[in-house]
């Protein structure tokens, strides 16, 4: 079997809800060509392959997602999940080992999620990763290398990458600051201060509102229901709110202080940081207001240059052509939208024209009722 060979769903695929358009390829392992195709969802689909483990290797993950339908609020990310996955019973509550790709919800949340499953306890990437909102196919990668180090790409190009302890809370911090220093009682960290001089002028406190003295009390109101008349208050134009001293140059001003740091303690480095022993099964577990997103060219590597290499031969050889479809359809929406705008000023001209030619033949009718 060749990678891009389609089959019928093979033995360990599970859907587990409706609603998902599916085609299959293998590659390593299998995976599937999939489609969302119902609003207002949730969908659970996985494929399971012979466990292994990424100890002393890289782990890279890598999709295509296009959202053709605009999407508004939905996940296009997948899971890697361990062995002992149910994958009839696969849920939200699931256990995973990674979440990765992109989550859409409003004009608020626009962002690729590497969530990290470290000691059966989720972590989320600490640095934003935006996502692509086109409506064309992108390809997403993650790459999770045995020296801690990791790397994010979009289109085969990296826009996030660093040391997973840096940019996930796994483990407490290597250094932290001396809790037996302090900062001196004579150190200013502030570049400005109140000038403990000035006062307060005597005509500053004055009352916010003050009674509006030209008001009168209307001639119909009814003490009785109404109660005693009040005049209505104003804005003080003489109010200048709360009194503050002027500010003055510190004269003790040294900047920040630098608290001193010591190693931490509680720091204990740990090697199994993204180590997975039983990786065997591949998932979307999501939710999508608005359906039609095509996830499609899935690969789980230990090879980078491999997985670099297969998103140029699939997602790299669509690219153009689907930006010229793309291009090709919005023109042709323009000239379908031009159609009927000229349509609709024809129709308009016309109106009075008709009207016209209404009133001429009901002249002569008229004329003969006059002569009757």
């Amino acid at each position: 079997m060749r990678p891009g060979d389609r089959i019928r769903p093979p033995e360990g695929f599970y859907q587990a809800h409706k609603g998902l358009a599916v085609s299959c390829f293998f590659l390593q392992f299998c995976f599937c060509r999939l489609q969302t195709s119902e609003n207002l969802k949730f969908y659970a689909i996985s494929s399971r392959f012979n466990p292994f483990n990424n100890k002393g290797k890289p782990l890279v993950i890598q999709y295509t997602v296009k959202h053709e339908q605009k999407i508004d609020c939905g996940g296009g990310y997948v899971k890697i999940f361990p062995s002992n996955l149910n994958q009839k019973n696969m849920s939200g509550e699931s256990q995973y080992y990674i979440m990765f790709g992109p989550d859409i919800c409003g004009s608020d949340t626009k962002k690729v999620h590497v969530i990290l499953n470290y000691k059966s306890k989720f972590y989320p990437n600490k640095k934003q990763i935006r996502c692509k909102v086109d409506g064309f196919t992108h390809l997403y990668t993650l790459i999770l290398r045995p020296d801690h180090t990791y790397e994010v790409k979009i289109d085969n190009e990296i826009v996030a990458s660093g040391v997973l302890e840096d940019d996930w809370d796994f483990l407490p911090p290597r250094r932290i600051n001396d809790p037996t220093v302090k900062k001196p009682e004579d150190w200013g960290d502030e570049p400005e201060i109140y000038d403990p001089e000035d006062t307060k002028p005597e005509d500053w406190d004055v009352a916010e509102y003050i009674v509006d003295n030209s008001a009168e009390k209307p001639k119909d109101w009814d003490g009785v229901k109404r109660g005693v008349w009040q005049p209505p208050l104003l804005k003080n134009p003489l109010y200048r709110g709360e009194w503050q001293p002027r500010k003055i140059p510190n004269p003790n001003y040294r900047g920040i202080w630098p608290h001193p740091q010591i190693e931490n303690p509680a720091y204990v480095p740990d090697e199994s940081i993204s180590v997975y022993e039983n990786i065997s099964v591949i998932g979307l577990d999501l939710w999508q207001v608005r359906s039609g997103t095509i996830f499609d060219n899935f690969l789980i590597t230990d090879d980078e240059a491999y997985a670099e290499e297969f998103g140029d031969e699939t997602w790299g050889e669509t690219k153009y052509p689907e930006q010229k479809m793309h291009q090709k359809l919005m023109a042709e929406e323009k000239k379908r939208e031009r159609a009927r705008e000229e349509e609709e000023r024809r129709r308009i001209q016309q109106v009075p024209q008709k009207a016209a030619s209404r009133k001429q033949r009901s002249r002569p009718l008229a004329a003969k009722k006059e002569e009757l």
